[in-house]
């Protein structure tokens, strides 16, 4: 190991013991932002409970030392995290020969783990939260400590159990075959799985809310929803604008945080006016300085100007807009009414609203600091202003689409559901408003209506990291992906004229990824691509590996757009029409059968009550035996043996 990266040999101590002295009230890191207050109500029994569920990871001698400590944590901020915890050193994903493990698959999880927890990634790095929200990557520091030690001690005999964060131990496995990590979050029983129990459990120290990405340790930064972003972009504009250009297009959304600060460069990769709003300033600001949004404007007519400006000229460009959304659309549908103008022609929203009354979503009546305040203080009252807020955006987004002709679609963040549930005008006349089952919105969802035809085609998400940490080995794999697709579309004369379509789609991303700055952390990359290209991707990198060109190994992985990874029924599976997208078997069976088949790590998670989802992660170390298996919608997902 590099003497640089001594450092790192704390991970194989476990809970940093004698404890570090305890900071003093200014311990919250003022550089980075922050999780905002959990305002959930616990019985006193409850409080007890969760004071205990976090003592339980130390010595009963320090017990009354850190008892008063973690409750005063759990009432300021509605959860115990452990700041004392913090590591003192920088964690990003660092080279993985400066892992301290002894098998090559542990040292990719420490890397993937200390990714997510990058401030240069992560959402809220000091709470753990990785994007969404609330998308954790453990519940508390004390399980990060001990994940690190038994990564440190893991041998190829052995599997690591994870629950909801919690660390169960190290297991006896097959040797030399994954799964090496398996991982649930927020498996919670059905009838106490509602919102306010979920958060309840979660302040408790049971239950973790793990996102997609985040709790199964294989968030890669914004790149992989750029990728899906540009790709429902340019999708959406073949089908909706019939044009195979969106020049001088104006595509209007919201969030700029977590994995939601993808749009404006996924806008700008599609060549169109990408208008993204967002509430804070710090998450606005951070995009800004990473280039992925190329403009700021803090006052709506300025904006307005600069929309119409930047159509007439036909440019290319991203506008972050400082400000809440409601208030965007709600002055787009003013210039509508009294100009005629169409300033919006491609619409969503990228809030988080699996989480609308903690922070997901703020409304347009009150200030940002306001909400934080108001969501502790006034729940009840603040619950009743998001609602009116997701009645307002609505109505002024019916507008626009039927006066205007905005094309809008719910970006699976639960934003047509949850609009209903606040009463919006959002139901079909012909659907059914008491039941959930049966809603018929007036939007569709971006899979119903435009992912879902190219997911049909067997195409899917891979995503890789390079180990090694070199933006050279990157470059590698890209130069060997496009070799690959340039080769299959030259070679197959009879390939279906959508799936070509989509083979140059992907060849020009990636052919174009470099310039574009995507990667955010580490050195990592997507692409789309069906089972042929996969496998092919695959043996490609196998052979740059063995032959040394590549300095280390790569991870690989598959996110929530997999579709047979997901059940979920407002976005994933929301084409599917025989009922059972309401089910959550293909999920567990993915889960089940890619944990038997090789993957290095697997991971289930509750997706909150909006979805099962199931990450499935795999590391290339050596040539390794492919294997394919056939899931639902024509969908087939390749794993290795070592892969």
């Amino acid at each position: 190991m590099d003497n640089k990266f001594e450092f790192l040999q704390q991970l194989t101590k476990g809970i940093p013991l004698p404890l570090p002295p305890f900071p003093s009230e200014d311990f919250i890191d003022p550089n980075v932002p922050h999780a905002p207050v959990r305002k959930v109500c616990l019985s006193s029994n409850e409080r007890l409970l969760a004071v205990q569920n976090a003592l339980r990871y130390f010595p009963k001698h320090l017990h009354e030392y850190l008892q008063p400590e973690f409750e005063k944590e759990l009432e300021t901020y509605g959860h115990i995290y452990m700041y004392r915890f913090t590591p003192k050193f920088p964690l990003r994903a660092y080279p993985i020969d400066a892992f301290p493990a002894k098998i090559p698959e542990a040292r990719a999880v420490m890397l993937m783990i200390f990714n997510n927890l990058d401030p240069a990634v992560a959402q809220f790095p000091q709470e753990l939260v990785t994007y969404g929200g609330n998308g954790q990557v453990f519940s508390n520091w004390a399980q990060f400590w001990v994940v690190m030690k038994y990564l440190s001690e893991m041998d190829d005999t052995q599997t690591l159990s994870m629950y909801s964060g919690h660390p169960l131990g190290l297991f006896p496995s097959r040797a030399g075959v994954g799964p090496r990590v398996v991982i649930t979050n927020g498996i919670v029983i059905p009838n106490y799985s509602k919102q306010e129990d979920y958060d309840k459990f979660f302040a408790m120290n049971v239950t973790m809310y793990g996102q997609m990405t985040a709790g199964s340790y294989c968030y890669i930064g914004p790149q992989g929803i750029v990728h899906g972003t540009t790709i429902t972009l340019l999708n959406a504009g073949r089908k909706y604008l019939h044009a195979n250009t969106l020049k001088g297009k104006v595509f209007v959304s919201s969030g700029l945080g977590g994995m939601s600060g993808a749009q404006a460069k996924a806008a700008c990769i599609a060549g169109c006016i990408g208008v993204i709003a967002e509430v804070s300033l710090d998450a606005l600001k951070k995009r800004h300085e990473q280039g992925w949004v190329l403009e700021i404007s803090q006052d709506l007519d300025h904006l307005i100007a600069r929309i119409r400006e930047a159509k007439k000229n036909g440019e290319v460009t991203s506008i972050g807009y400082h400000g809440n959304v409601v208030a965007l659309w709600e002055r787009l549908a003013t210039e509508l009414e009294e100009t005629g103008e169409i300033l919006a022609d491609l619409g969503s929203d990228q809030t988080s609203l699996h989480n609308p009354y903690n922070g997901g979503y703020y409304p347009v009546q009150i200030s940002f600091e306001e909400s934080h305040k108001l969501m502790v203080q006034n729940p009840v009252k603040f619950k009743s202003l998001v609602q009116e807020s997701l009645r307002r955006q609505v109505r002024a987004i019916k507008q626009l689409s039927e006066k205007g002709n905005l094309k809008f679609w719910d970006y699976g963040n639960a934003f047509l559901l949850e609009a209903s549930r606040a009463g919006a005008d959002i139901v079909r006349k012909d659907g059914d408003a008491c039941s959930s089952t049966s809603l018929q919105f007036l939007y569709p969802s971006y899979v119903e209506d435009i992912m879902g035809d190219i997911f049909s085609l067997g195409f899917g998400p891979f995503r890789w990291v390079c180990c090694s940490g070199l933006e050279e080995d990157l470059r590698k794999t890209d130069e060997a992906a496009s070799q690959l697709f340039s080769e299959l579309l030259s070679d197959d004369k009879y390939m279906d004229p959508d799936v070509r379509t989509q083979y140059e789609e992907n060849l020009k991303w990636v052919q174009q990824a470099g310039k574009h700055k995507l990667v955010v952390g580490s050195q990592a990359r997507i692409l789309y691509s069906d089972y042929v290209g996969r496998s092919k991707l695959c043996e490609k990198f196998n052979q740059l590996i063995k032959s040394g060109d590549l300095k280390g190994p790569v991870v690989i992985s598959r996110d929530h757009h997999d579709v047979s990874g997901a059940d979920s029924p407002f976005r994933e599976t929301s084409n599917i029409t025989d009922g059972s997208k309401f089910t959550a078997d293909m999920a567990v069976q993915n889960f089940i059968g890619d944990g038997i088949r090789g993957a290095t790590w697997v991971a289930l998670h509750n997706g909150g009550g909006v979805g099962w989802y199931v990450n499935n992660i795999s590391i290339t170390t050596t040539p390794s035996t492919f294997m394919q298996f056939p899931i639902k919608l024509k969908q087939q997902i390749i794993l290795g043996e070592k892969l």
